[in-house]
């Protein structure tokens, strides 16, 4: 990793910090269309993260047209740039009295709440699509106190900025800094527990079709759910146009009794969950990250970069609260 130096991180953080301070002016809806703007001069500046977004989308949708395939990428940028938006906007806009002119809860939701009600714990999953931080403000908005584990960012004066906004509703950020509470001690509490689950595992992790590639998956999220016998929920926060307004959907929840009888209850659950990311993809690919190195890390022995096609046994999961992919767009 590379090395920071302290002068250049606080002089990084004054800056974001003024920035911040300046967009504060303006409507936030206005802020997101400047935003998007940047996003689109990133696109023409940057051509290695471009190229990358390009052949991510290209590969994981292939029914897509090249062209077609590049305006997923350049929106998907353009989104990028308004995830930083949103943050500065987040705890102006979302609270109790407010919380309903911008984020819409589907119908899905209800089991959700149910679980989260009957003190039994959870696991809640998301990736890197929609807005991940929006979601769990909101939850800690509305009263559901939950743990989230969250890797530090690498300058320590915008981590201490950015973990203030996270946490200003209580939400509990674990992360390598400063940590108190383990993952273990809020599942053995029956406390709510997230994570983004689309990161890549290195080679350690367990290898499921993602898009029909080979993912390295963390190994960890699943042992947690078998080990203390919690459901696991996947869902998002999507945005619905330009605009900071977003709708929470569940992809899919996954009960104890759902795997207690798999022969590998380990790879069910983190391939179940692995696909029902990919499902909330395809909702809207152009709100996913795909510059995000998900597929870095390949199998022991694989020699092209796609690697073989998943085995019919490793590539097919049942899963009792989705029905067939939806369209790609």
């Amino acid at each position: 990793m590379r090395k920071h130096h302290p002068l250049t991180d606080l002089s990084t953080y004054i800056a974001a910090r003024w920035a911040a301070m300046m967009l504060g002016f303006f409507p936030v809806n206005a802020n997101l269309r400047t935003a998007k703007a940047f996003g689109s001069m990133l696109w023409t500046l940057d051509q290695r993260h471009r190229n990358l977004a390009i052949e991510h989308v290209s590969r994981s949708l292939p029914e897509l047209s090249p062209q077609h395939a590049s305006l997923v990428a350049l929106r998907s940028m353009q989104h990028f740039c308004q995830l930083g938006i949103d943050v500065m906007f987040t705890t102006r806009t979302i609270n109790v009295q407010r919380w309903h002119q911008y984020v819409h809860f589907q119908e899905n939701l209800r089991q959700t709440i149910r679980i989260t009600m009957e003190n039994r714990g959870a696991i809640l999953l998301t990736g890197h699509y929609g807005n991940w931080e929006v979601l769990g403000y909101t939850m800690a908005t509305l009263g559901l106190r939950s743990y989230s584990v969250a890797r530090p960012i690498d300058n320590p004066y915008i981590d201490t900025w950015l973990l203030g906004v996270r946490q200003r509703k209580g939400q509990i950020i674990l992360s390598k800094r400063g940590v108190t509470t383990t993952a273990q001690e809020v599942l053995e509490n029956k406390g709510i527990l997230g994570f983004i689950a689309d990161q890549n595992a290195g080679p350690k992790g367990m290898f499921v079709p993602f898009f029909g590639r080979l993912a390295s998956t963390y190994k960890s999220i699943g042992l947690l759910a078998i080990q203390h016998r919690v459901p696991v929920i996947v869902g998002c926060a999507r945005r619905r146009g330009d605009r900071f307004e977003f709708d929470i959907d569940i992809a899919d929840i996954i009960e104890p009794q759902d795997w207690s009888h798999q022969p590998d209850e380990l790879r069910y659950i983190t391939q179940r969950y692995t696909l029902a990311i990919e499902k909330m993809v395809r909702q809207d690919p152009t709100q996913y990250l795909w510059i995000h190195r998900r597929w870095k890390t390949r199998p022991k022995g694989e020699t092209t970069a796609d690697g073989p096609p998943p085995s019919p046994d490793s590539a097919s999961v049942v899963t009792p609260h989705s029905a067939a992919a939806d369209p790609p767009l």
